[in-house]
């Protein structure tokens, strides 16, 4: 019964790829975008948060709509705003008479498959049967990090050969994938989130409870902790260390990539012989160790480590809260996994945002932002140790009640 799910398995590892092309190939053409259609920084940063942004609003939008027209049908609309979105970003700017209009549009369409996949991928691969759920969630994640390092090298690679000026090729390259993978979602097959028979927490069943809420600030802190050095990493090595388009891409984005994939990966082959717990709590402490070295130390080559260590630290984050959501509360449904991309939505727009923000205010010092950008690794840790009570006693009641072997 496993072995039919694996083609299932694996498109939704090519889908968190997808995601990583469309949140990570944009920020590497920042500066391009600044200097061929003199965009200020200011609206440079509101394309960060313009994306998140209708990424948060199709979240929200999703909680009701998935359940009725099905999660197929969900997951190939998903890779074609996918594709159109990358797709429209190499013309638009060129048709319309102020082009970061036509960015922002090209954003916006992307963004909603985006949005789409942040909801979808999560409960699918939950769905298919399997030894160790939480195993799983981490090695799904673990593909956006290894999209986003492919992200990194292949267009780095392509701009050192081809040139910066011909990133609209690339762009329609990159657009393949998410057709391809869309063609793949009509032939696989996908397992329901809720067994038959059975009724799903509901709304107000989830807004009732105390740990919920926990674990959605924690999921808001798990994508600003993520996204405010991810998305101005490359930036960051670039104007505020003063190194070179290509090193700054390799020693900034691709090696955070690199570090967060590893954490990831790691935790996905050892993670029956850990605690997750204690895992996320170690990687908190990390993350904001790393924050303070990126902002803080007067030498690059120690702010470029921090960078690397920050992705270290953030691997756990998203999916472990993931999984304890999926532990804790398994009758969440597709809501619970709509609102837990919601929040950490808003986290990735709110991270970058912030960083954005006071950097600007800071005289465009990337280094204040990011420092006080340390604000949700900080509030992360202080979740983490309000709520591994109730997620604890809530994962024994159910281990008691056989519940985990049900699917396995």
């Amino acid at each position: 019964m496993k072995n039919k799910y694996n083609q299932t398995i694996t498109a939704c590892f090519v889908g968190y790829i997808v995601q990583a092309v469309i949140n990570n190939f944009a920020p590497l053409l920042f500066l391009t975008f600044q200097e061929s259609y003199q965009i200020p920084l200011s609206q440079i940063t509101l394309l960060v948060t313009f994306n998140f942004g209708i990424q948060l609003l199709v979240d929200l939008l999703s909680v009701g709509l998935i359940d009725r027209i099905g999660y197929r049908a969900a997951m190939i609309a998903a890779h074609i705003f996918s594709a159109a979105g990358l797709i429209l970003l190499t013309v638009l700017p060129e048709l319309l008479p102020v082009p970061f209009i036509g960015i922002l549009i090209s954003v916006g369409v992307y963004a909603v498959g985006g949005g789409l996949l942040e909801v979808l991928v999560s409960p699918v691969v939950e769905a298919c049967p399997s030894d160790n759920k939480e195993k799983a969630m981490s090695m799904l994640h673990s593909f956006y990090c290894w999209g986003y390092a492919g992200v990194v090298l292949i267009s780095t690679l392509f701009f050192s050969i081809a040139g910066i000026g011909n990133w609209r090729i690339l762009a329609l390259i990159w657009a393949l994938l998410p057709l391809g993978n869309a063609f793949v979602f009509t032939r696989v097959p996908i397992a329901p989130l809720i067994e038959d028979g059975e009724k799903g927490m509901g709304l107000k069943g989830l807004f009732k409870s105390r740990l919920f809420w926990i674990l959605m600030v924690m999921m808001v802190c798990a994508g600003a902790g993520e996204q405010s050095v991810s998305q101005w990493a490359s930036t960051f090595a670039e104007k505020g260390l003063g190194i070179s388009k290509t090193a700054g891409d390799l020693a900034g984005p691709l090696a955070f990539a690199v570090m967060m994939g590893t954490s990831r990966l790691f935790y996905g082959k050892y993670g029956d012989r850990i605690n997750l717990e204690r895992f996320m709590i170690c990687s908190s402490g990390l993350c904001i160790l790393s924050y303070l070295g990126i902002s803080l130390l007067p030498v690059p080559g120690l702010n470029l480590i921090a960078c690397a260590a920050c992705g270290l630290s953030v691997g756990i984050m998203w999916p472990g809260t993931f999984s304890r959501a999926s532990a804790a509360l398994p009758k969440g449904g597709t809501a619970m996994f709509a609102l837990m991309a919601l929040a950490g939505d808003v986290g990735c727009s709110t991270g970058p945002t912030l960083v954005g923000m006071v950097s600007g205010v800071m005289g465009d010092n990337l280094k204040m932002g990011i420092l006080a950008g340390t604000v949700f690794p900080c509030l992360l840790l202080i979740g983490l140790l309000v709520s591994r009570k109730g997620v604890r006693q809530k994962y024994l009641n159910r281990l008691r009640n056989g519940e985990f072997t049900r699917r396995s």
